[in-house]
């Protein structure tokens, strides 16, 4: 015991000196490095322990202290904002100690890593997904985790980010309109797809705005076999339009699209 707090308060001597951390790296007293690590750990210097974690994680294989080292290294790259490297670090850990004493923690943050490198919604969202699978994961293991409520808050969020993926791409077929095809149809595909895939998206008023009017323009498009079909279509989309949005912002442009069908359909 005495030896190893002896060890505990050399390494913390460690921090103070530049020197002194260069021989540590040449060192081959591992229970020493192990030491000066946690506490480059604990003080914030992520850097100088990653390196000495990085170490050690195959020296202590089959020890705690090795356990510990992997989950260690995957917290200093999470603070280094190296996300993508901590959360493959997490998974590894989580893969070499499915019942590790920070399995739970590797799996949050496995996913919470990812969730803080997603991009910006018009870019690919390959990430976005990963991340939801990997929080999805954290769920399903630890159901009745403290962190769940975190976990499912991020889920939102990162499903939000692919509506509004979504969202953006049926806005940009409605803009295009008949721009080299027919992009009205396309933009009521996508946006019926993102409602059916989110029903609960905080943007089902935007995309079924967008579906009424792009079903209007198919219509004011269509040959004519086709117009009293795609009017009657429109028409439908905007009763369900307004039982479901009885005070939307949108209601007075949803009324103009509605007269304008009817007086097409009565003529």
């Amino acid at each position: 015991m005495k030896k190893n707090i002896l060890i505990s308060l050399l390494a913390a001597l460690l921090l103070t000196s530049c020197g002194e951390y260069n021989k540590l790296l040449k060192s081959t007293d591992y229970e020493y490095k192990y030491e000066a690590a946690k506490n480059y750990f604990a003080n914030g210097q992520y850097t100088r322990a990653s390196v000495l974690l990085n170490e050690l994680i195959a020296i202590l294989k089959g020890t705690d202290k090795a356990e510990e080292s992997l989950y260690m290294l995957g917290m200093c790259y999470y603070n280094q904002k190296d996300y993508q490297t901590a959360s493959q670090t997490f998974i590894q850990y989580y893969n070499v100690y499915p019942r590790g004493t920070f399995t739970e923690l590797a799996r949050f943050h496995a996913g919470k890593a990812l969730y803080l490198d997603t991009p910006e919604p018009r870019l690919d969202q390959s990430g976005t997904y990963n991340a939801i699978q990997q929080l999805q994961l954290f769920l399903e293991y630890f159901p009745n985790s403290a962190k769940k409520e975190e976990a499912q808050n991020m889920v939102f969020a990162l499903q939000d980010k692919l509506v509004m993926k979504e969202y953006m791409s049926a806005r940009l077929y409605y803009n295009l309109g008949n721009y080299r095809g027919n992009n009205y149809l396309s933009c009521v595909i996508t946006a019926q797809n993102a409602l059916k895939d989110y029903p609960y998206t905080n943007l089902r008023e935007e995309l079924s705005i967008l579906i009424l009017r792009a079903k209007y323009e198919l219509a004011v498009y269509s040959v004519d076999e086709k117009k009293t079909e795609r009017y009657r279509e429109t028409v439908d989309e905007y009763y369900a339009f307004k039982n479901e949005f009885p005070e939307s912002k949108y209601l007075k442009d949803a009324e103009r699209i509605f007269k304008e069908s009817q007086k097409i359909l009565k003529d």
